[in-house]
């Protein structure tokens, strides 16, 4: 009962917000006035926010921003023990920066590595916490082109990556994360600079455990689908996540943005049931996976879950094995990847549904900005298909899909399982990576699978049953991430240029509406349909062939 109210809280809270936060982020980015400080960054970053850019110049600012905000972690991450507040921590070792470097650029969060033994303060800030503002504004930025190649004509111009890089952080996150900042701080999440603090334990031993600026980088962290944890539980750790009503915080924040972007959409594309529409599937999607992880982790299978009254290995005991499983959900759909549990520890089938949550894409309502053209991609086949149905060209808001934008969104598609089932083959092909599989069997396909759909899809999670921390890993799942995350987004912008370039397309009673329940279903069929065409081998040799045991 207290889960499902947990649940109903959260879908409470996202539909009050979601028309105001939707038309909020709508006006962020539409309006023609810069504000004082975004044109302070702008002259001090020497560029013209006015000045429209064609989608290659786009694409190219946003893989050289990216490139060069890996290097610079990459290099501040190895120097960290010469720098102030590092806490006696050494540099990370090339391969591990590489991989955490990548990781919370790409918006990965991938972690191979224990937050509190690793980093110290300065690092976590200037690292972590600001990539995890840098790399959400850079996935609303793709998203913004996409919009803009469907609501304009005859232009090569999809926008201005810097304009729309700086509104994204300073309209957007960092006022939100100053909120959610203080509100987390109110329910004792810690906020300062202290040091190792030497604390006895239930079983009589003593551990050291550091204060640090947790309250801060725990808000953007779950806003902007980062998740990567201060402390190496993550949001399972009484700092980051002290009550009840803290965890239903940290859910909403995971869902916030990515549930209220479709109605930016709407707003943006002059329709607002197009927004709504997106809004269903999202709906739909994740009702339907909460409510299926939720029964896989209360079916008790087992001797010891039937004698205890429930599946408690891994659980977080404040909030139960159903409150776990609801911050699973939102974790895996929203493309965040934080965690309050042990995914490796959910039932074979309850595995299996946070599996399917990434490898939809992360679209029920996945990332921060990529949630949102995942969704718009899926439309465009929807639309492809529903056009073969009635022998029409198929279009989409008056823009024709021909075979050029089908191609792209075909590879936009086919981009993540290659970077994911390639990955996956490896490491079940090589005897190296192997040996880092906890269990053997169904399970340990699992845990291999499970890595590289994390990273393929920026989502950071993890089976914990896997010792990622090898230099296989760390450099096979640093190039997963950067090819679900970059060669995806240049895909994209190409996609919403060839859409600019076109005159619109008359609407007629041939053409097939696409703000209907029936396109809502046809989109989540499609969804669905792709899912299980790509990846079923790899789900039945793994988590269904572990619940069929």
């Amino acid at each position: 009962m207290s889960a499902w109210l947990q649940a109903a809280v959260v879908l409470v809270v996202l539909a009050a917000v979601h028309v105001p936060l939707g038309d909020l982020l709508a006006c962020a980015f539409t309006s023609s006035r810069h504000l004082r400080a975004e044109a302070l960054l702008y002259r001090a970053m020497r560029v013209d926010p006015d000045a429209d850019q064609r989608w290659s110049t786009y694409a190219g600012c946003v893989l050289a921003f990216s490139g060069m905000s890996i290097l610079l972690l990459y290099v501040l991450l190895r120097v960290q023990a010469h720098l102030p507040f590092a806490l006696g921590h050494h540099g990370m070792p090339p391969a591990q920066a590489w991989n955490t470097a990548v990781s919370f650029v790409t918006n990965t969060s991938w972690q191979s590595y224990a937050g509190e033994g690793a980093l110290g303060h300065l690092t976590q800030l200037a690292g972590i916490t600001v990539h995890s503002f840098l790399s959400a504004a850079v996935g609303l930025t793709v998203a913004l082109t996409l919009i803009r190649g469907l609501t304009r004509s005859r232009t090569d111009r999809v926008g201005n990556f810097w304009c729309d890089l700086v509104r994204g952080v300073v309209r957007v996150l960092l006022p939100l994360s100053a909120v959610f900042a203080v509100v987390l701080l109110a329910g004792g999440a810690v906020q300062n600079l202290h040091g190792f603090h030497t604390v006895p334990t239930l079983a009589g031993h003593t551990q050291a455990v550091p204060g640090g600026p947790v309250a801060s980088q725990e808000a953007i962290k779950l806003m902007s689908g980062d998740g990567g944890g201060f402390y190496n539980v993550n949001s399972a750790h009484p700092f980051e996540n002290p009550k009840a009503w803290t965890n239903v915080v940290e859910i909403i924040l995971m869902l916030l943005i990515p549930s209220a972007i479709p109605r930016m959409y709407g707003r943006m594309v002059r329709d607002t049931r197009q927004g709504w529409l997106l809004l269903g599937v999202v709906a739909v999607l994740f009702t339907a996976s909460l409510a299926l992880l939720s029964w896989t982790e209360a079916a008790h299978h087992g001797t010891v879950p039937q004698a205890v009254g429930a599946s408690l290995e891994g659980k977080e005991t404040r909030f139960g094995p159903a409150g776990t499983a609801l911050f699973a959900n939102a974790s895996t759909a929203s493309a965040d990847g934080a965690v309050n549990g042990s995914h490796d520890s959910l039932t074979a089938y309850g595995g299996g549904v946070t599996l399917v949550n990434m490898l939809l894409g992360e679209v029920s309502p996945g990332g921060v900005g990529s949630g949102l053209y995942g969704l718009v991609s899926l439309a465009l086949v929807a639309v492809f298909l529903g056009g073969l149905m009635i022998g029409r060209t198929p279009e989409y808001l008056g823009k024709q899909i021909r075979a050029s934008e089908i191609r792209l969104v075909a590879l936009i598609t086919l981009a993540t399982p290659v970077a994911v089932l390639v990955g996956t083959g490896l490491t079940l092909g090589l005897p190296t990576p192997r040996r880092s599989f906890l269990n053997t069997g169904a399970h340990g396909l699992s845990e291999g699978l499970y890595a590289f759909t994390s990273a393929g899809n920026t989502n950071g999670s993890a089976f914990a049953g896997l010792s990622a921390n090898t230099d296989f890993y760390n450099v096979g799942l640093a190039l997963a991430m950067l090819v679900g995350r970059y060669l995806t987004m240049i895909l994209v912008i190409a996609l919403a240029g060839s859409l600019a370039r076109q005159s619109p397309a008359s609407v007629t009673r041939g053409t097939l509406p696409t703000h209907t329940p029936m396109f809502a279903a046809l989109t989540a069929a499609v969804a669905i349909l792709v899912v299980a065409i790509t990846y079923l081998p790899a789900l039945a040799l793994g988590p269904l062939a572990e619940g069929g045991t």
